[in-house]
């Protein structure tokens, strides 16, 4: 499995992707600068950076891979992990980890991942097709000089105008301009006809649209029963958590999944992370909470675990 590949498709969409039990990569937006000194343009682009810290499951990753390779989800999070144990190893031993179109890894003295960043693929969609260039400088006191110059040392020669019996001309491109003035004057009254004609038309429609809605909106004259519904809220502080993700529509397939199976799932807001948590259920007493969560641990995820939070 090309874990770079998945991950690389991800950051064109999202600005975090967290490999689980790993480290998430982030992009942070830049904006079109140009160089000083070269003169050289660059577009806005995405700055990729890496934290090790943040290495809980999202359900981001694992999803698209199950989508793109047609397998189930914790099969994905199974090979996610396998290939995760293969590159830690491999940075204990020394070697550095190459991300094709995302960067290198390899740990530092202290221990900790070290990330440098590549520089050949630029992940903003927004500046697609987007390169840098240089202009060179625009010289305008130059020509300016030139021409002054050329002002000082050029002689001015006057021509004495020289009549002749072609007064005809005149008169004929006299008319001519009359012509035209009144054919372009004439033009623009009948536009401007037209134009006042047309607003005045579409005041009225605008005046009888507006009766038909108050006519639609005010007199219904078969009025629907009112339907009365009757929802169980959920309380408690002590919530089973089936999953924390960053996309909300991850997190409505995730409820109607587990509703499905028969669980009471909602979403109970988001946490630190920015990430949405869904919930099997909420309980009023720690007791009530373990029961389940064994029971949730035995027959559906083992990954579940017990949030304790006061909801408002």
């Amino acid at each position: 499995m090309q874990l770079e590949t998945y991950i690389s498709d991800l950051l064109y969409r999202y600005d975090c992707i967290t490999v689980p039990e790993f480290g998430a990569f982030l992009t942070n937006r830049v904006s079109a600068k140009v160089h000083d000194s070269t003169h050289t343009f660059y577009p806005p682009k995405k700055v990729l950076s890496f934290n090790e810290q943040l290495q809980g499951n999202d359900g981001l990753l694992g999803n698209y891979i199950a989508e793109i390779e047609k397998i189930p989800y914790n099969t994905a999070i199974v090979k996610v992990s396998k290939q995760v144990k293969a590159i830690k190893s491999y940075l204990i031993q020394g070697e550095t980890i190459q991300f094709k179109n995302i960067g290198e890894l390899v740990l530092n003295a202290e221990g900790n991942i070290v990330f440098n960043p590549t520089n050949s693929i630029n992940y903003l969609t927004t500046s697609f097709g987007l390169s840098h260039f240089t202009s060179v400088d625009v010289k305008r006191e130059t020509h300016k000089h030139i021409v002054e110059a050329i002002e000082e040392t050029t002689p001015l020669a006057f021509t004495p105008e020289k009549r002749s019996n072609t007064n005809w001309y005149k008169y004929a491109a006299a008319a001519v301009i009359v012509l035209g003035l009144g054919g372009y004057f004439g033009a623009n009254y009948y536009n401007n006809s037209i134009e006042t004609h047309n607003q005045l038309a579409q005041e009225e429609a605008n005046v009888q649209l507006d009766a038909k809605v108050q006519e639609a909106t005010f007199f219904i004259s078969n009025p629907l029963p009112a339907a009365t519904l009757s929802l169980e809220k959920q309380t408690g502080n002590y919530h089973i958590v089936a999953g924390a993700f960053r996309v909300e529509a991850n997190v409505d397939k995730k409820i109607k999944q587990l509703r499905a199976k028969g669980y009471k799932a909602r979403k109970i807001g988001t946490n630190r992370y920015g990430l949405h948590e869904v919930v099997y259920s909420s309980f009023e007493t720690r007791t009530e909470a373990q029961n389940a969560l064994y029971k949730i641990r035995r027959e559906h995820n083992r990954d579940a675990w017990l949030l304790i939070k006061k909801l408002d």
